[in-house]
């Protein structure tokens, strides 16, 4: 092959053939739009669902993760305690008094020869009677049932007096009350159901 004239253009090398059925891959072309670029323009009301959607989505995980949470902080139900005082014997006079019926459920009774503490729970279906100092006796409001001043059932549904809480003399002089250990009528002479004066 004799070398092109100096000035001429060169020229290309004539082509490899190729076998058949042999394809060479071609290089692909970089696309003219990126992303964002290829979705369509969005309407107002389009983009209002979404948020809609984000906003309900976010809600429904959040309230899963407090219930999740909640889950590890146990409910608890805080009540009076059950044992507590109520004062020394000498701030009692003879009768009921009620003032501890509201924050312990409970009255303080105190006869000629002993102070003992009545559950003020009725004994019918467990409703709180009230004491009616004009009639001398409790009276459940729930159904009728009514109590003297010493706890006995005289009137209607109750099947039994109400129930006495253990009363002790504490080391400072004060009455202290056990709600834990209750005595029924026919445990109201033990030592623990009432205190002697």
């Amino acid at each position: 092959m004799s070398d092109p004239a100096p000035g001429a253009a060169p020229v290309a090398p004539a082509p490899v053939p190729r076998p058949p059925g042999a394809a060479v891959p071609r290089r692909p072309r970089p696309p003219r739009q990126r992303g964002t670029d290829l979705e369509p323009p969005r309407e107002a009301g389009e983009i209002r669902r979404r948020t809609f959607t984000w906003i309900s989505l976010s809600a429904v995980l959040g309230a899963i993760g407090l219930g999740a949470v909640k889950f590890f902080f146990p409910r608890a139900l805080y009540e009076p305690p059950t044992r507590f005082k109520v004062g020394y014997p000498g701030d009692y006079g003879f009768g009921v008094d009620s003032r501890w019926q509201s924050k312990y459920r409970i009255w303080v009774c105190r006869d000629a020869e002993k102070i003992y503490v009545i559950n003020a729970v009725c004994t019918h279906l467990g409703c709180t009677p009230d004491w009616v100092s004009s009639a001398n006796k409790f009276k459940c409001p729930c159904h009728g049932s009514g109590y003297d001043s010493a706890g006995y059932n005289f009137e209607g549904p109750a099947p039994r007096p109400m129930d006495r809480c253990q009363v002790t003399l504490a080391a400072d002089g004060q009455i202290e009350v056990d709600k834990n250990k209750l005595f029924q009528f026919d445990r109201f002479d033990d030592k623990l159901a009432s205190l002697p004066v």
